[in-house]
């Protein structure tokens, strides 16, 4: 996943972290699907030449990309789900797929398996996604294993307290995202932590 800041004149200045300013407009790409960010008090410049660069490196994808447009505290959907995360800075380095139909595809996975190809980033989280969708596990147990991934990420070595992870729960909850978007989400993330441990 790639952040950008997006200055007046256009240029994209690459971020590690996301401080959601007022007066700020950021490029988050997964290569699947591009955010744009626009604060209260950004200029209509700079979200004006966001969107063309934005449609500029989509023209130039042969897969395809998505584009969403998120204002500040009118966030929706997946991404206030990532929302802490991109604050925090914690880079991913797989593309994500964020979209309101999410369909994890196993088929390609497996036959990947079969073929005895090494599995990229993607192709595992696809088919630990898929693991966890056959746990038939509740919405809601979903949203508790979420929130308490996203916070161990956050906070490190930090203890949790079991007030914050159902209030970080709760928040995931109202996001509206889908069953198989917090499947992907927590594989992802599972994923991530598990390549930290491991470099």
């Amino acid at each position: 996943m790639q952040l950008y800041n997006v200055y007046e004149n256009g240029v994209l200045r690459k971020v590690k972290k996301v401080d959601f300013a007022d007066h700020k407009v950021f490029l988050i790409d997964d290569t699947k699907t591009i955010y744009l960010w626009f604060g209260q008090k950004s200029s209509q410049k700079k979200r004006d030449l966001s969107k063309k660069k934005a449609n500029n490196i989509i023209k130039e994808r042969k897969k395809k990309t998505n584009l969403e447009i998120m204002y500040q505290n009118k966030e929706y959907g997946t991404f206030l789900t990532i929302k802490d995360v991109l604050k925090e800075g914690i880079q991913v380095e797989a593309a994500l797929e964020r979209r309101s139909e999410l369909k994890i595809k196993i088929g390609d996975t497996m036959e990947l398996i079969e073929a005895g190809i090494e599995l990229d980033f993607e192709a595992e989280l696809t088919l630990n996604a898929h693991k966890l969708i056959e746990e038939k596990k509740t919405y809601e147990e979903l949203c508790l294993i979420l929130a308490e991934l996203q916070l161990k990420l956050i906070k490190g070595k930090s203890k949790l307290q079991e007030g914050e992870i159902n209030k970080k729960a709760k928040e995931i909850h109202q996001s509206s995202s889908t069953y198989n978007e917090l499947c992907w989400l927590i594989a992802e993330l599972k994923l991530l932590k598990q390549n930290k441990n491991n470099p």
